[in-house]
């Protein structure tokens, strides 16, 4: 399976109150829908797959929220396709041999642009960064 497009269709950032106190935060991504789509590679149509996602980071106490909606698309060859699509629709569960390759582009980008628009609204970020401390002294 490989990756071939990857867009944002909705983001949206939120802040709605000052952050005092501990907060978690808590990421969720789920695929919404699964369909086949044509594709004009050179002068052929090639199926491929597109997968629509849903990414939120909620802040709790609810002080402020970040989600994005968008699509990655995937190409595979026709068996494959036809055997995800047709799981899809049966009982919409993806292949476990093919979903973290889906998984980790999404939560990449969106975690990334999570960090982004954190920083903008003043949120604390979605996901921990590493952090320094200080050198121990040696006697």
């Amino acid at each position: 399976m490989t990756i071939i497009g990857f867009n944002f269709t909705k983001i949206e950032a939120e802040k709605k109150e000052l952050i005092k106190g501990k907060i978690n935060i808590n990421n969720n991504l789920a695929i919404k829908n699964v369909e086949e789509k044509k594709l004009s590679l050179s002068n052929e149509k090639q199926k491929v797959l597109s997968f629509t996602f849903e990414f939120t980071a909620k802040y709790d106490p609810n002080v402020g929220s970040i989600s994005f909606t968008g699509n990655v698309l995937s190409m595979d060859d026709s068996k494959k396709v036809k055997e995800i699509l047709d799981g899809w629709k049966k009982d919409k569960k993806l292949p476990k041999e093919f979903m973290p390759n889906i998984l980790n582009t999404i939560m990449s980008k969106c975690n990334i642009q999570a960090l982004i628009l954190s920083e903008q609204i003043n949120l604390p970020p979605p996901i921990p960064l590493p952090k320094l401390a200080p050198a121990e002294k040696q006697g």
